[in-house]
């Protein structure tokens, strides 16, 4: 067997601290320095980074091999574990044998080339290797499993539901089509209404999972192709709803505050989670703020994201507009009994002009009255019809709502856009790598 295969995991090494053991690290070369007759080489394996030094007076045949090393070479080390209060961690690794694994070419990704962000994500296969990149991602990985954590342990069932669908769920237009066997199917925009299905079995139901929009948008705020919580709730109106968003969302920048403080150092953000109880503001409200500071926006029509960042401006957390007009949302919205021009809906908002979150409320139970509402909206009955035969079977009260996973990290982490919280980001000029 070859003995590099019987490596140690950095970040157990970092646990563990055996001060004085023979270890053995493998990884990439994501630094090399030379200070006089000492090599200093930065290796991270996936879990860590860890220093490992050498004296070309101690060893001057394995600085031979040093002197041939480059970034980004696979390499593993056997040596002895001494403390160091100069190097990263308080720890590094005295080599005492090198093997070089994988060479690597001429790293493309340094200061001199890179001279837009477009070439950075053309070379985004290689680009999330780099730390701050990785701290992003480690971070939107802590976000899905506090999101996992949160649901399972208050009641929440996982579903799957499907990616091919026939009929929209926010809008026609936004659709992907597909051609499906001598049929034509589209990309999911939403599980909601799959979900809505599911209450029926298990009360409350959430979904992880990729969506798609066929959005023509180049904002910081839009990708064809993301990643969004869904959850449905049998019993609940919208006060419920708002409330357990309100949890779900204060229990996970908790976890990420406490979990990831390294992330969040290599990316200089100062993350301080919301304390609740989160503000509440009515649409109508928010449009006098929003006009209060220039906005031409007129009721009924929807917010803009520079009317979000108005209204954002006087909040220093997340906060909730609610009771938006029904021309402003789509058919399943239940409308507001005391006033049938609202819904029963929200926008969950961040601060700072990072922009909607989420967007949930109560949906309509009853089954005449979707109707009426598809009407309304010219959309076709037919395309629906399994959805309207819920209203068939006993369908109680029931909410829910939608969190974009790459919205999330991207104000947790004060990224400049949300293609930043994402692996590959997906947008109408970009399908590749």
């Amino acid at each position: 067997m070859v003995w590099w295969r019987e490596a140690e995991r950095i970040v157990d090494i970092f646990r563990s601290k055996p001060i004085g053991d023979i270890v053995i690290v493998r990884g990439w070369i994501y630094r090399l320095s030379r200070i006089g007759g000492v090599a200093f080489i930065g290796i991270r394996d996936g879990s860590g980074y860890i220093q490992v030094s050498l004296k070309r007076s101690v060893a001057p045949s394995l600085f031979e091999i040093v002197d041939k090393l480059s970034v980004e070479d696979v390499v593993a080390v056997r040596g002895v574990v001494v403390e160091d209060k100069r190097a990263p961690g308080g720890l590094e690794v005295r080599a005492q044998d090198i093997e070089v694994i994988s060479k690597s070419s001429v790293w493309p990704i340094t200061r001199s080339a890179v001279k837009s962000i477009g070439f950075l994500f053309d070379k985004r296969h290689l680009w999330i290797r780099s730390p701050r990149v990785r701290s992003i991602l480690k971070i939107r990985s802590e976000v899905c499993r506090l999101i996992r954590e949160y649901m399972d342990e208050n009641g929440f069932v996982e579903f799957h539901s499907p990616i091919f669908v026939k009929s929209a769920c926010e809008g026609g237009a936004t659709l992907f089509p597909v051609e499906y066997f001598g049929n034509t199917v589209y990309l999911t925009q939403s599980a909601q209404l799959y979900q809505e299905a599911a209450i029926a079995t298990f009360g409350r139901v959430y979904t992880l999972g990729p969506c798609f929009r066929a959005e023509k948008s180049r904002t910081r705020k839009h990708l064809t192709e993301f990643w969004q919580i869904e959850c449905e709730i049998a019993f609940a109106d919208l006060d419920e709803d708002m409330r357990i968003l309100e949890e779900l969302l204060v229990y996970v920048c908790r976890g990420v505050a406490d979990r990831c403080r390294e992330e969040l150092d290599i990316l200089g953000v100062d993350f301080k989670p919301p304390t609740p109880p989160l503000p509440r503001i009515t649409y109508t409200e928010a449009l006098e703020i929003a006009r209060s500071r220039g906005s031409e926006t007129v009721w009924g029509e929807d917010f803009s994201s520079r009317d979000e960042s108005l209204v954002s401006s006087i909040f220093d957390k997340p906060f909730f507009v609610t009771h938006y007009p029904a021309s402003t949302r789509s058919f399943y919205h239940m409308l507001d009994p005391h006033d049938p021009r609202l819904t029963l809906s929200f926008d969950l908002i961040a601060p700072e002009g990072y922009g909607e979150l989420a967007t949930g409320g109560q949906r309509i139970s009853d089954y005449d009255t979707l109707v009426k509402r598809i009407d309304e909206q010219r959309l076709p009955r037919g395309s629906f019809s399994w959805y309207l035969e819920l209203r068939m079977y006993g369908c109680p009260p029931h909410s829910g709502f939608g969190m974009g996973i790459e919205r999330l990290v991207r104000w947790i982490c004060k990224l400049p856009s949300v293609r930043m919280a994402i692996p590959f980001p997906r947008t109408p000029d970009r399908f590749e790598p």
